[in-house]
């Protein structure tokens, strides 16, 4: 007896299984309605920003590649890779603190992350720039020793300082929960497996949780690294300039305000657009929510007219 595996061929079977066909669904009136005003109202929105002399276009794409405005670009993308691995790293620490069974140092990581997530960013970097006003000066050394550097904190703590200081720190107790996150989702089967092999901690982290967390972690990870790219724009108010307060610095000298907020505005969606695309990427490949396995066909057997199976 002969079977075929998979869809049945149309010239040998006249019919198809019902679970292969595609499902279709019919459109209603009201949605091609829907699509009617949705239409027509982004092109009255478009028209209206085309041709409004206000806006002043030519003025946009004058600054668009001006090189204060470049500089503020890759002042922005340097604050964002490198808060996002730093944040990462002290993000890993603080998950596995937060998932040790050790008490006091779980709750050491839990007060972190609630404090650096309960307060606003923007509170944080203005509080990292005058930090000097609590600790002029910090002596570093060794403990019973007279070995010790002193630090001047005021001439350490400069602006680009203080911001990628700020930035990192609270993206850290977000990669925490994150990380932990992908923690609890690795099986508790597999856990228990590491240990009957008599796994240290450090292995079982570094060869079996790590390794299954990813799929859950990575996505979201994708989703941070779009949020700090614009989150660096908070960074203007210490005075650095990055894409927003490269913007501003121009406008302030030509008060071409809105012009000049436009061509930020435009850079922040290309490069959030740009990182758009491999963070879709990464969710198609290790999302587990969206991942789907295809369904297995059930094997068709052919008969000849005699009703004899082949």
């Amino acid at each position: 007896m002969l079977k075929f595996v998979g869809r049945r061929p149309a010239t040998a079977v006249s019919g198809m299984d019902p679970a292969l066909k595609p499902r279709l669904r019919r459109r209603s009136a009201f949605e091609y309605v829907a699509w009617i005003v949705c239409s027509l109202l982004a092109l009255g929105i478009l028209i209206s920003v085309s041709t409004n002399p206000n806006f002043k276009w030519h003025v946009v794409a004058r600054y668009f590649t001006h090189e204060t405005i470049l500089r503020g670009l890759m002042l922005t993308i340097f604050l964002t890779v490198a808060s996002m691995f730093f944040g990462t790293l002290l993000g890993l620490v603080l998950a596995i603190m937060r998932s040790s069974s050790i008490k006091p140092i779980a709750a050491t990581a839990g007060v972190y992350i609630t404090i650096f997530r309960g307060t606003p960013v923007l509170v944080q970097l203005i509080f990292w720039f005058n930090i000097a006003a609590l600790y002029p000066n910090l002596t570093i050394g060794i403990p019973f020793t007279d070995i010790s550097t002193a630090v001047d904190i005021n001439a350490l703590m400069a602006p680009i300082t203080a911001a990628l200081i700020g930035l990192t720190l609270n993206e850290a107790a977000y990669m925490a929960e994150i990380i932990r996150g992908g923690f609890m989702s690795v099986g508790k089967g597999q856990i228990e497996a590491a240990d009957s092999l008599g796994m240290s901690s450090a292995t079982k982290m570094r060869k079996i949780i790590i390794p299954q967390a990813m799929p859950s972690i990575i996505p979201a990870t994708g989703n941070q690294v779009i949020g700090m790219f614009k989150e660096t724009s908070l960074v203007s108010v210490l005075g650095v300039a990055e894409l927003l307060q490269s913007a501003q610095l121009i406008y302030a000298r030509t008060y071409e305000t809105i012009p000049l907020l436009i061509v930020a505005s435009l850079w922040y969606l290309v490069m959030t657009l740009l990182l758009s695309y491999p963070q879709s990427r990464l969710e198609k490949k290790y999302s587990r929510a969206t991942s789907r396995l295809p369904r297995q066909a059930k094997p068709v057997v052919l008969t000849d007219p005699e009703g004899i199976a082949r």
